[in-house]
Parts: structure tokens; C-alpha cells; sequence
């Protein structure tokens, strides 16, 4: 008998050793999937990558959105989605643009673009914590500088929202679609 129970606990540890084997090997390859996520390029004759952005597109000036060009979308993308936040607000990461279903065949975007809820392309704006749809350009408090990313996503579909759907909408419809993506960082302060 103790030798049959030597054996079952043999059996069991070496079952449990390979299995564990496969779920690591499972993780690693799904790591490796996320780590070669295609890049896109995002940039912006504005202002370089890191560096400040013009008051013309904050509160502070025009409130007008950037102009802005990507490339490296991947041939099967349906749709791009773009996003701009600033992670350094006081109350948390405050949502500055929302913008999606963008068609795929775009790669960029004039300076200025309406606040319309659609536009003429069939792109949507969603919601900012402004309160409003459409571009809110940088704001932030007197003292040190903030972040603004702007932030890229190719999609393998286009999103079923309404316009005015909140970033959390759009970000939870994308799940599983991202394809691609890509940002660029300016900096703004007061």
C-alpha cells in the first residue's frame, strides 16, 4: 500500500511538472505576442517628441488640436482610434481627446479639427472630462509641466459606440482588436 501511494505521489508531482511547463510556456508565448505588437509612428510638425507644445493648442490659446501623421498602420487595419490624456493631472489621468473610428486609409489630421460629435468621415468623437466631445487642449494648474500623450491605435474593426461614448467605453470595445499602436509625448505648463 505504501508503495502504491509512493507511486500515485510520484505520478502526480511529474503531472504537475509538466503542466506547469505548458502554462509557463503559454505565458511566455503570449508575452512574446504583446512584445512584437506592431508600432506605429505618430508625430506632429507642431513639436517634437518630448518636447513643449505650443500655447496656441491649449486653453491658453486657440484650443485647437494639432496637426497630426502616422504611419505603419498594418494592411488588415478597419479603423484607428486615437486618444490624448495627461497623466500628470492632480485629480488623476485627465482624458483630453477621444476620437474613433477613424478610417484606416487616414494618416492624418489637419490642425483644428471640428468638435462635432461625427464628422464627415464617419470618425467619432467621445467624451473628454472637459464634459464635452472634441479636442480640450492642454490646461493644466500653475507650477511644473505636464505630460499630454497622444496615442495611436490601429484596430481590426471599427467600434459599435455612439458618438460621445467615454474613453473607458472605447478602451473596453477595443479589447482584443488592437493590432498596432504608437504615441507621441509633448509637455505643457503654466
Amino acid at each position: 500500500m505504501g508503495e502504491q501511494n509512493g507511486l500515485k505521489a510520484l505520478i502526480l508531482v511529474f503531472l504537475l511538472v509538466i503542466i506547469s511547463g505548458c502554462i509557463a510556456g503559454e505565458k511566455k508565448e503570449n508575452i512574446e505576442e504583446v512584445n512584437t505588437m506592431q508600432t506605429i509612428s505618430i508625430t506632429t510638425e507642431a513639436f517634437l517628441t518630448g518636447e513643449n507644445i505650443p500655447s496656441r493648442y491649449s486653453c491658453d490659446g486657440d484650443d485647437i488640436s494639432p496637426p497630426l501623421s502616422w504611419k505603419g498602420l498594418p494592411a488588415n487595419a478597419n479603423s484607428t482610434v486615437l486618444i490624448m490624456d495627461d497623466p500628470d493631472a492632480p485629480s488623476g489621468t485627465f482624458v483630453h481627446w477621444v476620437l474613433f473610428n477613424i478610417p484606416a486609409g487616414t494618416q492624418h489630421l489637419p490642425e483644428g479639427i471640428p468638435s462635432d460629435k461625427i464628422l464627415v468621415d464617419g470618425s467619432r468623437h467621445g467624451m473628454t472630462d472637459f464634459g464635452r466631445a472634441g479636442y480640450g487642449g492642454p490646461c493644466p494648474p500653475s507650477g511644473k509641466q505636464h505630460r499630454y500623450f497622444f496615442r495611436i491605435y490601429a484596430l481590426d474593426t471599427k467600434l459599435d459606440l455612439s458618438a460621445g461614448a467615454s474613453r473607458k467605453q472605447v478602451e473596453s470595445a477595443m479589447k482584443g482588436h488592437v493590432l498596432a499602436q504608437g504615441e507621441l509625448m509633448g509637455k505643457y505648463g503654466r
